[in-house]
């Protein structure tokens, strides 16, 4: 009987093997790899400002705590809107491009005392031209 835990430990490693190797494996013809998949699923960049949708010229900047309110008059139209975004510099009279974000209705800010009528959470804007 001693011969049995032998064999088990002499040809275990086939076993591992034959688990582990179609882990190992390449995806199918035309299937992103797994990076790849997490890249597209997860990116780590920030969208281009050509791949942002809304753009606009930068009316009032309001810095508070770890966010910026900017007032921006929307391109192609009258309309004035309030984004959110991480703190960061802009100068009044910058035109931006900025994504889509939530947005909340009477918005009280209890840091300025203040309610936007609405004010739209967002990740990325970027400056497109300087004043």
């Amino acid at each position: 009987m001693s011969h049995r835990p032998h064999n088990l430990y002499r040809y275990g490693w086939l076993l591992v093997a034959a688990v582990a190797l179609p882990l190992q494996a390449a995806p199918p013809a035309g299937h992103p790899t797994p990076a790849q998949a997490r890249d597209m699923l997860m990116p780590d960049k920030p969208p281009s400002a050509a791949e942002m949708p809304n753009e606009g010229k930068v009316l009032d900047v309001i810095h508070a705590n770890e966010f910026t309110y900017v007032q921006v008059a929307k391109t192609g139209s009258k309309e004035k809107v309030w984004i959110a975004i991480q703190k960061t510099e802009l100068k009044v009279g910058s035109r931006v491009r900025y994504e889509d974000g939530a947005t909340m209705t009477n918005f009280y800010s209890k840091l300025l005392k203040r309610t936007f009528p609405s004010v739209m959470f967002v990740d990325n804007l970027a400056v497109t031209t300087q004043p």
